[in-house]
């Protein structure tokens, strides 16, 4: 009984607003009728809703499916949110290149502005003088190549500790879960990188460490109405942004104290991480630009949450489909035979001399991108190709759609790493028909630490330990179904039987 009285303005407030947001889309409608502005072709949308309602739970099978029939250059409507669908090498490129410096920004991302300290993040800041900057000084200072090899030792150790792991497995003959090795092992290197020492789950939270981060990235993935349909926010009718305020204090107590434990300790450490160079940075006042501990703990989630599961969703999917094709699996450990021998692991200056390893690697991402879909936003007015883009407009590149095209790609579907023996096709975002990292402004600024991991990892797994299914599972029956995020990751664990094979 007390509820109702609350009810009822709540609802004439909904419906007043739907109502006004029906006027101002008619009004919108009929002023770009008379404008005669020549949108991109796409499919029919309902008033208010657009096309909300053909997506599902994996937008870049939808996006792709709909581009099949409206073109790779695709106009949709999210909500009140005009948003551009690129699907093609070809068009792909001319939004990530050639229009680069006009869809270089990000769109308003409601979990990075709460757990991010208001979208002062690498990843979804704003384009403009403060990301240039940012991202120069995240470059030089945090992801050069001096800073990546200084943390060598640390990769070692923490794939040897694993392959350890997976050995006692081997030896009592049982399946091991590959996926959550895979997750712990990304984990651990990211936080040694990023806090300069590893974390039990019960340090952040009591809900545990690795699941924290996991709930952030699963709400940053998740269709925020308030995002399209901006009047809706202040009421967070599916409640995502209460949960993201309560995880963004989580968060800056937890960083709060390791920067503390930082400040404090800071003579006592032979080695630096991130936090020491990010806290000399400040301190001295060299950044050119406003740059304070907000800043800080923002560059400091980015680099834990991006590291933590991109790298590891590559490899898991890599592994797959090193299971589902066992032939390819032993043209690979035939290479690394030759190459490294059984008497001893595989070390990261045995990489550049596996062509083959790359061949797998490349082939895998490209059927398996962690990132499916690229959020980008238009800063102004532009035509492209003869066709209208709106400034404010969303701007989604379907890297999962381009890396499946039939023009740039025979058999798409088919998992072939033979395709690149005569191939110069790279993964470092020159060419449009594969990008796993991205291309221009906006590219993976961590591209060459992934490639790196994910190289280690699958070369030591592949090489330590052969592989078998459980309960018997023939390759073809191995699930694929896919966990739609900001990372796409596998819907269910990998889980194989190791048999220890070198001869140490």
């Amino acid at each position: 009984m007390q509820i109702l009285p609350l009810e009822l303005p709540t609802m004439a407030f909904i419906w007043t607003t739907i109502i006004v947001a029906i006027v101002i889309y008619m009004f919108n409608k009929l002023l770009n009728i008379k404008n005669r502005k020549k949108l991109p072709p796409g499919p029919w949308g309902i008033p208010i809703l657009g096309h909300l309602h053909l997506i599902g739970k994996n937008p870049h099978q939808d996006l792709a499916r709909l581009a099949k029939k409206y073109g790779p250059f695709m106009h949709i409507q999210l909500g009140l949110v005009p948003t551009i669908v690129a699907s093609s090498p070809e068009t792909v490129e001319k939004v990530l290149k050639t229009y680069d410096h006009v869809f270089a920004s990000r769109p308003h991302h409601e979990a990075s502005q709460h757990v991010c300290y208001g979208q002062r993040n690498l990843i979804f800041s704003k384009y403009g003088s403060y990301w240039r900057n940012m991202r120069k000084l995240c470059t030089l200072n945090l992801l050069s190549s001096q800073k990546i090899n200084s943390y060598q030792p640390s990769r070692k150790e923490e794939v040897s500790l694993m392959v350890k792991s997976i050995k006692r497995a081997a030896h009592e003959h049982v399946a091991v879960d590959l996926s959550a090795n895979i997750s712990s092992l990304n984990a651990n290197l990211s936080c040694l990188m990023v806090f300069g020492k590893k974390f039990m789950d019960e340090d952040l939270d009591k809900r545990g460490f690795k699941s924290i981060v996991q709930e952030v990235v699963h709400l940053a993935a998740t269709p925020n109405l308030g995002e399209f349909f901006p009047f809706l926010g202040v009421l967070d009718l599916q409640g995502i942004t209460g949960r993201l305020k309560a995880l963004s204090k989580v968060f800056d107590e937890f960083l709060e104290k390791i920067i503390e434990e930082h400040v404090q300790s800071k003579e006592h450490r032979e080695t630096k991480d991130f936090i020491d160079t990010m806290m000399e940075i400040m301190q001295s006042g060299e950044a050119g630009f406003e740059f304070d501990r907000r800043h800080v703990k923002a560059v400091l989630l980015d680099m834990l949450m991006a590291s933590m599961d991109t790298s590891a969703t590559s490899v898991e999917w890599i592994l797959t489909e090193l299971l589902r094709h066992p032939h390819v699996m032993k043209k690979l450990q035939k290479e690394l035979e030759e190459v490294v021998g059984l008497d001893r692991m595989v070390e990261e200056s045995d990489l550049e001399n596996l062509n083959y390893l790359d061949r797998v690697i490349k082939e895998a991402l490209r059927l398996h991108s962690a990132a499916p879909l690229l959020v980008h936003e238009s800063i102004e007015d532009c035509i492209v190709d003869g066709f209208f883009v709106q400034k404010g407009s969303r701007i989604i590149v379907n890297v999962y759609a381009a890396q499946r095209d039939t023009n740039a790609w025979p058999e798409p579907d088919k998992f072939l790493p033979e395709r690149f023996v005569e191939s110069s096709v790279d993964l470092l975002g020159h060419d449009f028909q594969l990008l796993p990292f991205g291309s221009g402004r906006r590219s993976c600024p961590g591209m060459q630490l992934g490639i790196i991991i994910v190289r280690l990892v699958v070369a030591q797994l592949v090489h330590c330990f052969d592989w078998e299914l459980p309960n018997g599972m023939q390759p073809s029956e191995l699930d694929m179904s896919e966990q739609f995020g900001v990372v796409t990751c596998r819907a269910k664990h990998l889980m194989a039987i190791p048999t220890y094979r070198l001869q140490l």
